[in-house]
């Protein structure tokens, strides 16, 4: 039987899931109509595999988009998937979610949807958003092979000097922490892609055939930074 994959991702705004088929998706459930992702997952699961006729036994594995991105956000996805996978005895896959947003580029170029001059020499840097300037990013090769560490970078007109100001070499950016960047990063080519469960398809199917599988009750989220709670300005008494 073909290895049939679950991919969820829900580390931003977007609440995304999908089922991949050999690395390929075949079907998908997306909202960015804010983060309901609780109530939101459950439900796209259940409607993709009525859709499909694909019964749960039948999966292979559950892959979940790991960070860094929103702590609530990826918790559910993480809680979620780690419930399934338990629940049905099947293994549980992780994929960057920077990496993911990567791909999600490359394969909107391979399909023909991005147009970008010189895009086999092109810097790809998914971004996502953390708050006020600051960004959750890495920086990839056109083959989605990354070119410095995950980081949290607070985005000023000397960020990513290293990739930047290449003759020939494009320096990309996407994602949900893009847009802000682009005024302060005005060599940047900016393209509207955002986060998505087909994503995690082909990197997920690697994983699984590689053997990278996470333990279920010890795995968490890659949050990067701590969480901070803040402090409720009303007086409770």
């Amino acid at each position: 039987m073909s290895k049939l994959i679950l991919c969820i991702e829900t580390g931003t705004d977007i609440c995304s899931v999908g089922i991949a088929k050999e690395g390929e998706l075949i079907s998908l459930r997306e909202s960015d109509e804010g983060r309901d992702h609780a109530r939101k997952v459950g439900v796209f699961v259940d409607e993709l595999l009525r859709e499909t006729g694909i019964a749960p036994d039948d999966l292979a594995a559950v892959a979940v988009g790991k960070g860094p991105g929103s702590y609530t956000g990826l918790r559910i996805g993480v809680s979620f998937a780690k419930g399934l996978c338990y629940g049905l005895g099947i293994p549980l896959l992780s994929v960057g979610s920077l990496d993911a947003l990567a791909e999600v580029a490359r394969e909107d170029y391979e399909a023909g949807i991005l147009a970008v001059d010189n895009w086999e020499e092109a810097y790809l840097c998914p971004m996502v958003d953390a708050r006020r300037m600051e960004v959750y990013a890495q920086v990839f090769d056109a083959a989605g092979r990354p070119q410095n560490d995950v980081a949290a970078e607070v985005v000023t007109p000397e960020s990513f000097a290293a990739f930047r100001h290449q003759p020939g070499r494009p320096f990309v950016i996407f994602g949900s922490g893009a847009r802000k960047c682009a005024p302060v990063l005005d060599d940047a080519l900016l393209l509207n892609i955002t986060p998505s469960a087909r994503g995690l398809a082909r990197l997920a199917q690697q994983a699984f055939d590689e053997g990278r599988t996470e333990d279920i009750a010890y795995f968490e989220p890659f949050y990067l930074k701590d969480f901070v709670v803040t402090p409720s300005k009303k007086r409770l008494f």
